[in-house]
């Protein structure tokens, strides 16, 4: 089937319709239409019918666009129209919600299928209420139960609406925590960026040393207590040494002393001798 005839059906079709119409759905509405047996739309002539509308919206020239957001293909406004188109709606399509409603929403898109238990316990708060408000206003659904959990709780995911709310065509497409969160906060500090630490070459057995130019060195835990003992005991040999030198100095002066005496009592009992008569 020729683009030419496909196109302005598919425009017809995403303009009529209620909800955002997924490709599959387009081709088989076309055909019910206008397919015969031996002439019928494909999925690949569908796809490109579309990007060919989209090229053709992105024009300056129109105040709307197709886009493919809730799940499927939509005309909406462009961006540079939103506060005129505002005025005319007013708050009658706005949603506004609490913040713990809001807390409780990001939970489940980032986290979902969740239940309501593991919700309350990263947030550390009962949530009834503002689940409960989630379900009124469409945002998330109840897509089953846990079989393998102890009372089969209710699980919660998001809906078709807040994908269309949020302008986005699935859950893949929310922003990335990386990209949320300050990169500083995330990354750890190394020790050294020259030296980096790899944990997992790291041996039980090894321990870590930084030497006098600040590196990091890896050393077995044998070699540094045999190299603390070696230390150790040729400091106790030193001072063995000190004591032992000081001890044979006494001994010397004290042996010295008594040769000393013991050649003046010689000399003494001579003397005395040659006195007697």
């Amino acid at each position: 089937m020729e683009l030419s005839i496909i196109i302005p059906h598919i425009e017809a079709l995403v303009f009529a319709s209620e909800k955002p119409l997924t490709p599959l759905e387009v081709v088989e509405l076309v055909n019910g239409a206008l397919g015969f047996i031996e002439d019928r739309a494909t999925l690949d002539q569908v796809e490109s019918a579309v990007e060919a509308i989209k090229e053709k919206y992105n024009s300056e020239f129109y105040p709307f666009e197709l886009k493919q957001s809730g799940g499927g293909l939509q005309f909406l406004t462009k961006a540079a129209y939103y506060k005129t188109v505002a005025q005319l709606n007013g708050d009658k399509y706005l949603k506004r919600l609490s913040t713990a409603a809001l807390e409780t929403l990001a939970i489940i898109a980032y986290k979902q299928p969740i239940t309501k238990g593991e919700i309350e316990s990263l947030r550390g708060v009962n949530c009834d209420y503002a689940v409960q408000k989630l379900l009124e206003k469409d945002l998330v659904l109840i897509t089953g139960r846990k079989e393998n959990a102890p009372g089969q709780p209710l699980i919660y995911g998001t809906s078709k609406t807040f994908m269309d709310y949020f302008g986005i065509n699935s859950a893949d497409e929310l922003p990335k925590l990386s990209d949320i969160i300050a990169q500083d906060i995330v990354e750890s500090t190394t020790v050294s960026e020259s030296h980096p630490v790899d944990e997992d070459m790291i041996a039980e057995d090894t321990a870590l040393v930084v030497d006098e130019n600040g590196n990091i060195e890896e050393v077995l835990e044998a070699e540094t207590i045999a190299g603390e003992e070696a230390t150790f005991t040729e400091n106790s040999n030193e001072e063995t040494d000190i004591v032992v030198e000081d001890l044979s100095d006494v001994a010397t002066d004290a042996t010295d002393k008594k040769d000393d005496d013991e050649s003046k009592q010689d000399k003494d009992e001579q003397q005395a001798d040659e006195q007697q008569p």
